[in-house]
């Protein structure tokens, strides 16, 4: 068989996987099949980042649109759409360019057949209730920015669900119906009390009709003919939660903590989301039309465990997505790291390897031990080639397993005890996005290396993190200090030039003020030093130390938390002040450690707005600063929070994209390039065993030093307005439940006699680990270089 005919089978076999010439040239420029049955249920693409998922995501839509003009279309809200925006608005306004055009030729598109947007209809897929429409955090809001006006649909073809209107009575308002903003969905079985009782069951019963009403409307239209959703963190496809029947229509209906949690973030804390229902189409909406093309898109490793159910598990009322398979057009797209835990692709990649590598062999021989309960040292020939994976590993590999199982173990211990020797002579520059990172993610570590007097420490935070700190915070904080305000003591200080934002040591003594309150459980004296940086912060902010026009500034203020719905995009001296909350907050900190004010910078990176969708890093506004700070400090090791891939359009990758940047221009600048980098995971991210080499001992003394750590500084996050799906409480006792479950892993790994009986007391007394990478400065930009690549493209 000659060349030509292998290429003509190879097309061949990829036509039959798939009928869309953007598929197909994917496929033609990977090494992955669509589907390895039996084992995956739903076709799947893997693409190499999240910028590159948006561009693959965007080409296939405008392709369907191109052979289905006047079809209904749905598209998803939130922050995973970014790219998929970005890159749809960016064809359709630059389609006769040049460059345009010969993209849409080499995926296989007709360039000649721009898709007339307005023939659309649009299917608003679901909203929060009762939230007004106004709102920026709506996602009524959202579909009408981006989609109707950003796509330039028809908004006369639109089916969108504006909760202002839907079973409101004349003279009434949603919030007159719901003047708590809670929905008591007893009432549509329950007698009603109240007079008002009686108006939110007439509304309930409305909005059931219009639920009924729009579901039959999507029907009589055909159905769906283009969905595109992401996955919740426990599988949901729209509001449709873990446990939705497969069979559900558009419905009014409660969700779950996971995505309560998950909507913190856009309705301005949890105590919002906990309270909200939402209206979402049903999952037999979505799969009406058994011809409907359905993507689901992911990014990340946080979400590979839902994709790997969501594929690869039988249909399941646990696994909503589950509900696509055996449609004939149901795609996942992904990326790297969502797909990572799918099995059979992942022993695929390791087939196509010449030579298995050394983390491939570590990871596999990992999991073999920790599926099974049993220590390296236990596993047996039979234990591993049972394993799919293992059985290939064991084939290609020269020398015996026992040999390496040793090295491997080998290699875990030397990693645990070389953490145990503190450098020395280092300058440790440690850098965050946000202003609880560090502490969260190794901050047990970091107080041994404090104690090393010859070490000294540096503490960058690129963002401001104002989003993290909720209106009822700073309304609580407002209040405490107008009260202050009118004591003799706080015109006396102000007369002796202490609140005077350029004076450092007044700032320090703010600080240890605060700490003194603390160590004497002293709430007057925390209260009291909280509003004498928060006054600092507003005499900086307006410039201006009157106490009239200050008095006028935090009654001002106050009106506005008072009055602003959460979730909100606050104005710029809003957003400033809040972050100044942070700020303190992280100075606190480290202050409880003995550091200055000196010691820590607040870079607030001018990428980090607010918007929904956080803007690119720039070389000038972005890079320079953390440049400065390079070369000003010149550190020997710097800490970076570590998501080379990102999951989703979020600060992390971002921050790290800047990071790199200027580590790069700083190595061509000064020609060091001897500087470590260690990568850190915190409460989002975590590494597997195999792909770190530091393992951290964490003790039950560290593991409270930072829970009371946390609570006492962050005084803004002790409420966990913010928290993680994984847990409801604060990150504090989230990073403690991560540290015990990476012990745990370690325990099963070298067995537990290894730390009860160790001959070393900082080993018997573990009960956590963390895990960091380390990193020479090459191979850390080698990670973050592929990814910015991606993102100069747009």
């Amino acid at each position: 068989m000659n060349e030509n005919t292998i290429k003509d089978t190879s097309l061949k076999q990829i036509e039959k996987q798939t009928r869309s010439a953007v598929e197909q040239t994917i496929l033609r420029n990977s090494d992955q099949k669509i589907i390895y049955p039996p084992t995956e249920k739903i076709k799947t693409l893997v693409i190499d980042n999240f910028p590159a998922l948006g561009r693959l995501t965007a080409l296939r839509f405008l392709e369907w649109a191109q052979e289905n003009e006047g079809s209904v279309i749905s598209l998803p809200t939130g922050k995973t759409p970014e790219f998929f925006i970005k890159w749809v608005k960016y064809f359709l306004e630059e389609w006769q360019s040049n460059k345009v055009q010969k993209t849409l030729a080499d995926y296989g598109m007709d360039p000649a057949k721009k898709p007339d947007m307005s023939s659309f209809y649009f299917v608003q897929i679901d909203e929060f209730y009762p939230i007004l429409s106004t709102q920026q955090n709506s996602f009524y809001y959202y579909v009408n920015k981006f989609y109707i006006k950003g796509f330039k649909l028809d908004p006369e073809k639109a089916l969108l669900i504006n909760p202002d209107i839907i079973g409101i009575p004349e003279n009434e308002s949603l919030q007159s119906i719901w003047p708590e903003s809670c929905v008591d969905l007893s009432l549509r079985t329950q007698y009603p009390k109240t007079k008002l009782e009686e108006k939110q069951k007439k509304v309930i019963a409305m909005i059931d009709q219009f639920c009924h009403d729009y579901e039959t409307r999507i029907y009589e239209l055909g159905g769906i003919g283009f969905f595109l959703g992401g996955i919740g963190p426990d599988g949901h496809i729209g509001f449709n939660v873990q446990g939705s029947a497969h069979l559900s229509n558009t419905r009014l209906t409660p969700t779950n903590y996971e995505t309560q949690a998950a909507s913190a973030g856009d309705l301005g804390g949890i105590e919002i989301s906990r309270n909200r229902l939402v209206i979402t189409i049903g999952l037999q909406t979505i799969t009406y039309n058994p011809d409907v093309t359905a993507i689901i898109f992911a990014a990340g490793e946080s979400k590979a465990q839902m994709v790997q159910k969501a594929i690869q598990s039988e249909k399941s009322l646990s696994v909503p997505a589950s509900v696509l398979h055996g449609l004939p057009n149901a795609r996942f797209y992904l990326t790297h790291g969502a797909a990572k835990l799918l099995t059979e692709r992942r022993y695929h990649a390791l087939t196509l390897q010449k030579v298995i590598s050394e983390q491939n062999s570590d990871r596999i021989l990992t999991d073999i031990s920790l599926s099974l309960n049993k220590s390296l040292l236990e596993l047996s020939q039979k234990d591993v080639v049972s394993d799919k994976e293992g059985a290939y590993m064991v084939k290609q590999q020269n020398g015996s397993l026992e040999t390496r199982l040793n090295i491997l173990e080998r290699q875990y211990k030397k990693q645990l005890l070389s953490a145990l020797q503190i450098p020395k002579n280092e300058i440790f520059l440690h850098t965050a996005p946000h202003h609880d990172d560090i502490m969260l993610g190794y901050l047990p570590y970091l107080v041994r290396l404090m104690r090393e007097p010859s070490n000294k420490h540096f503490f960058n935070y690129l963002t401001s993190g104002f989003t993290a700190v909720t209106n009822l915070y700073m309304l609580r904080l407002l209040n405490e200090l107008s009260e202050f305000m009118k004591t003799e003591s706080y015109r006396e200080l102000s007369l002796n030039g202490y609140f005077d934002p350029s004076n450092r040591v007044f700032k320090n003594e703010d600080m240890l003020y605060y700490l003194d309150g603390i160590a004497g459980k002293n709430c007057e004296m925390r209260r009291n030093a909280e509003s004498r940086r928060l006054l600092r912060n507003i005499i900086e902010i307006f410039e201006d130390d009157s106490f009239a026009n200050l008095n006028n500034r935090i009654t001002e203020s106050i009106n506005y938390f008072a009055t602003q719905y959460p979730g909100k995009k606050d104005i710029s001296y809003i957003q400033q002040l809040k972050g100044m909350t942070r700020e303190w907050e992280a100075d606190i900190l480290w202050g409880s450690f003995g550091f200055s004010v000196e010691s820590v910078i607040h870079s607030r990176l001018g990428f980090y707005k607010g918007d929904i969708f956080t803007e690119e890093p720039e070389k000038h506004r972005d890079v320079l600063p953390i440049l400065e700070s390079l070369k000003k400090i010149k550190p020997t090791i710097i800490t970076v929070a570590f998501d080379p891939e990102g999951s989703g359009p979020d600060t992390h990758y971002k921050v790290l994209q800047a990071i790199s940047t200027a580590l790069k221009l700083y190595c061509q600048e000064t020609g060091n390039d001897s500087i470590k980098i260690w990568g850190y995971r915190n409460v989002w991210y975590r590494y597997h065993p195999s792909e770190s080499n530091l393992l951290i001992p964490v003790t039950l003394n560290t593991m409270t030093t930072l829970h009371n750590a946390f609570i006492n500084a962050f005084g803004s996050q002790a409420e966990a307005s913010f928290p993680s799906f994984e847990y409801d409480g604060p990150f504090s006792e989230l990073a403690q439940k991560i540290q015990v479950e990476q012990y745990k892993q370690m325990a099963i790994l070298l067995g537990e006699d290894f730390f009860y009986h160790n001959s070393d007391s900082r080993i018997r007394s573990t009960c956590g680990l963390i895990y960091l990478k380390e990193m020479n400065l090459e191979e850390f930009l080698t990670y973050s270089r592929e990814l910015q690549k991606a993102t100069e493209e747009l």
